[in-house]
């Protein structure tokens, strides 16, 4: 399996990223899943007036590696992409994207939502947000961890 995980600052296009992968597969694969993560404006009823990640370079990509690789064991898959955004970022930016691509859609749905739910867990990340009553650092909810506790 191809493995492209990239932890940047920079914005990212969907349909490049796509257009990308879909050049790399050839005929091998019968199904993309995408997955674009976009910063809310809100967390329950606050207001949340941006985000702000910090990571660890190198852990952060090889915590998403396993997560990749845990993926690649339960199916049967032919590319993955991750592209995570760290830094400052406003309501309505784009924060995530995982695309994957398997010979079948079943697999593909079920690694990229696999994926998604460990990423939200398992990657090595700090978030903070930026409220108006003052930031507060985040982390994983009871609920992130059920869905990953569910695979």
């Amino acid at each position: 399996m191809h493995a492209d995980i990239r932890v940047e600052t920079d914005d990212f296009d969907v349909a490049e990223e796509w257009a990308a992968m879909r050049a790399r597969l050839g005929g091998r694969a019968g199904a993309v899943v995408a997955f674009a993560g976009i910063v809310r404006d809100h967390a329950g009823t606050d207001k949340v007036d941006g985000l702000f990640l910090e990571h660890y370079p190198g852990m952060t990509e090889a915590s998403i590696g396993k997560i990749l690789a845990k993926a690649s064991d339960r199916w049967e898959l032919t590319d993955a992409v991750v592209i995570h955004r760290v830094g400052e970022l406003g309501p309505r930016d784009q924060i995530v994207l995982v695309l994957v691509a398997a010979p079948h859609r079943g697999d593909a749905f079920a690694a990229c939502e696999f994926i998604m739910d460990h990423l939200k867990t398992d990657a090595v990340f700090w978030k903070k947000e930026h409220r108006p009553g003052g930031d507060i650092w985040i982390g994983a909810t009871g609920g992130d961890r059920e869905r990953r506790n569910g695979w």
